[in-house]
């Protein structure tokens, strides 16, 4: 069985503590340290992937990225943190970028989603044009280990594609975090229902 890991937009926009800039002070003025949509824990857990990836066990490692241009309605003024968010991830911003704490040492390709309509699962990704189930299939894996922020949002609608599309699916929930309890506690019983495996404790900020 040929395996792969998918790192799910471990990005500025979504860790609680920003980039050190050369002054000392934080790259792209990231509000209090962290990005406009921060993750509690969400750092922490790029670093502990950038583990994860140098222990390998496995054949192959993507990302996905949010990668904003103009999704409409995904963004409004007054969010309701469920359909509407206020701005992330937006290209040419810093929020955007994978934070310094994940080595991409590992990763082959970088999966962009959502630039002109929301988009949470990385399987509406493209790199140079070839979607995340293409590239996988392409690259004969059978198996993926789903990692990332936020457990309840982009990790949980990546890991339902990926077993949707015949990938057996595993979430490492210790690399994952997530934005608050209730909506985490959800979405574990819809991954679980789905026959994706779980493994580990999320982080999980409220």
């Amino acid at each position: 069985m040929s395996t792969a890991v998918i790192v799910v937009d471990v990005q500025n926009d979504f860790c609680d503590v920003g980039v050190p800039a050369a002054d000392g002070g934080i790259d792209g003025g990231m509000a209090g340290g962290g990005g406009s949509l921060a993750v509690a824990g969400g750092s922490a857990v790029a670093a502990a992937i950038s583990a994860r990836l140098a222990a390998g066990g496995f054949d192959h490692a993507v990302a996905t990225r949010d990668h904003h241009v103009d999704p409409g309605a995904h963004f409004a003024d007054r969010p309701d943190f469920a359909t509407t968010w206020p701005a992330h991830c937006v290209v040419g911003t810093p929020g955007v970028e994978l934070h310094a704490s994940l080595d991409r040492t590992a990763i082959e390709a970088v999966f962009d989603k959502g630039e002109y309509a929301a988009a949470y699962s990385g399987f509406e990704g493209r790199c140079d044009g070839e979607a995340l189930g293409d590239w996988l299939r392409d690259h004969g894996v059978d198996a993926v280990e789903v990692v990332g922020i936020a457990t309840d949002h982009c990790v949980r609608a990546t890991a339902l594609d990926a077993a949707r599309e015949g990938f057996a699916t595993t979430v490492r929930l210790d690399l994952t975090a997530g934005v608050a309890r209730a909506t985490v506690e959800a979405a574990l019983a819809e991954l679980a229902a789905a026959g994706v495996r779980l493994v580990g404790t999320p982080v999980v900020g409220g």
